[in-house]
């Protein structure tokens, strides 16, 4: 059987892509948009979504449950590392501190960084302990829905 190497790592962002966007994140492609985005006033959460077996089987999960819950972030965006490079390189560029990883998550208050769970945070955790993670800054940064 003869696989289409680049076609079935289309299949696999496709779905990466569909899969946090469903959960209500709105996915930012370009500098442009990130810059945007993150300068808006209130709490942003930033996805840095990937194609590594965490981000599937741990954070976009986490990313997904961890909104139900009293308090959180009044804007979701993400970007996807690997993919919209640029867009991810602006969005890395407002995590001053941190090194790039992905998958992560930043939260931002009013354009600047409160709290960061990062690749090592999120790898070999379960969904619900960064779920936690995620849910303990809300409650310290974020407003009740």
């Amino acid at each position: 059987m003869n696989i289409d190497f680049n076609l079935f790592m289309n299949d696999v962002v496709r779905q990466a892509r569909q899969e946090i966007t469903a959960a209500g994140y709105t996915e930012l492609i370009s500098p442009e948009q990130v810059e945007e985005a993150l300068n808006k006033q209130g709490t942003t959460l930033v996805m840095v979504n990937s194609v590594c077996g965490c981000a599937g089987g741990i954070a976009r999960p986490a990313a997904s449950h961890a909104l139900h819950y009293d308090k959180r972030p009044d804007n979701l965006v993400t970007v996807f590392a690997g993919q919209d490079k640029e867009a991810t390189e602006k969005a890395r560029s407002y995590f001053t501190g941190y090194p790039p990883s992905s998958p992560s998550f930043a939260l931002l208050k009013d354009g600047k960084l409160c709290a960061m769970v990062e690749r090592h945070d999120i790898e070999g955790h379960d969904p619900m302990a960064v779920v936690q993670k995620l849910q303990n800054a809300f409650d310290e940064y974020c407003d009740e829905v």
